[in-house]
């Protein structure tokens, strides 16, 4: 049997969503993909840490109501989160890094990932932050040490847009990319669409959970600059940094601005985009955009994401599904271990009988 020893940092809403998926579906695992997981440390912010030689029960971790620093409760545990000495220590192969995302510098999910490649652990990350801010260095790094760094869920949760344009449209003559990369930002436009000013429904999509206390990285473009920055640079070779990336949100949208589009038969979408100029240089940027109907973007809905490949042979290739979502993006970590399981051809498994 195949086991690959794991790490949880951060236990929110996407590693708490890969545990109880452990917990569900490891004999599944084991017959369709070839492996099991084993939890065996989880590191978080409020909770503390724990460390486990043999593992830790999935389902306990998702059951039990943690309180702050609960951790310290478990054998193992403390009411403190070391990630450091979690990640260097923990008898682990493979680092899940889900902590929020910081737009600056990417820290400290940057560390996290340098930490586990250093100590020659596989990572897999939703996290946008490194992957935009320092994805170079941490490639770079994971290759000097005969590991894998992935990262597909963080552009478009569980849609393998990444692994798809980089295998399946390789060849094509990928030139170009536009996207509905924000559900939150196309939930408001929508809403708006339906009468709504845009504050009320910024209170309305914050009511469903859809938006943050503070709105602003997902309305004002932010959030979807860096997915521009992370697929320009992993897709077109670009070398962008988000400042490079023009950025301008919803905020300024009005009902008037709405209205008149649907007038026109056309909708407002948040689009971010780059293109190969002809003299190779890589242009982005995140602007709201009026799209006329038959726009293969001009459907997509809610908190779904999707994203226009130009191609020289195959025209435009669109990719749509499910942009947000803790079970969704914990498919994306599964999908990351697959790919490193398929790549290492399961070299730092643990046999067992």
């Amino acid at each position: 049997m195949v086991q690959y020893n794991i790490v949880l940092i951060g236990f929110g809403g996407v590693n708490r969503a890969l545990a109880q998926l452990v917990a569900e579906r490891n004999d599944l695992w084991q017959s369709e993909l070839g492996f099991r997981l084993n939890i065996v440390a989880v590191t978080d912010l409020n909770l503390g840490s724990v460390i486990s030689q043999n593992g830790i029960d999935p389902r306990m971790l998702v059951e039990t109501k943690f309180e702050k620093g609960g951790f310290a409760r478990l054998s193992g545990g403390s009411a403190e989160a070391d990630n450091e000495k979690v990640i260097r220590q923990a008898p682990a192969g493979i680092v899940a890094e889900a902590t929020f995302t910081n737009p600056q510098n990417g820290e400290p999910a940057v560390s996290h990932c340098r930490w586990a490649l250093e100590s020659g652990k596989h990572v897999v990350t939703t996290n946008k932050g490194p992957v935009a801010l320092a994805a170079r260095e941490l490639v770079a790094l994971a290759r000097r040490n005969n590991v894998h760094f992935e990262y597909e869920g963080a552009v478009m949760s569980g849609t393998p847009v990444i692994r798809l344009a980089k295998n399946t449209l390789s060849g094509a003559g990928l030139s170009a990319f536009q996207g509905v990369l924000n559900g939150t930002s196309n939930f408001v436009l929508g809403r708006m669409e339906a009468g709504l000013g845009f504050a009320q429904a910024v209170q309305e999509a914050q009511a469903l959970g859809y938006a943050e206390a503070d709105p602003t990285a997902d309305v004002e473009g932010y959030d979807v600059r860096l997915k521009v920055v992370i697929l320009a640079n992993e897709l077109l070779g670009a070398a962008l940094k988000p400042s490079d990336v023009s950025c301008r949100g919803i905020s300024s949208l009005t009902a008037a601005d709405i209205q008149a589009a649907a007038k026109d038969g056309c909708r407002w979408k948040l689009i971010g985009s780059a293109a190969r100029r002809k003299d190779g240089e890589i242009e982005a940027s995140v602007a709201p955009r009026r799209l006329d109907l038959d726009h293969p973007l001009c459907a997509v809905n809610g908190a779904t994401n999707a994203v226009s490949f130009t191609t020289d042979l195959l025209g435009a290739v669109t990719v749509t599904g499910p942009g947000a979502g803790r079970v969704e993006t914990a498919y994306a970590l599964l999908s990351d271990i697959i790919a490193i399981h398929r790549g290492s051809r399961g070299s730092l498994a643990k046999e067992a009988a």
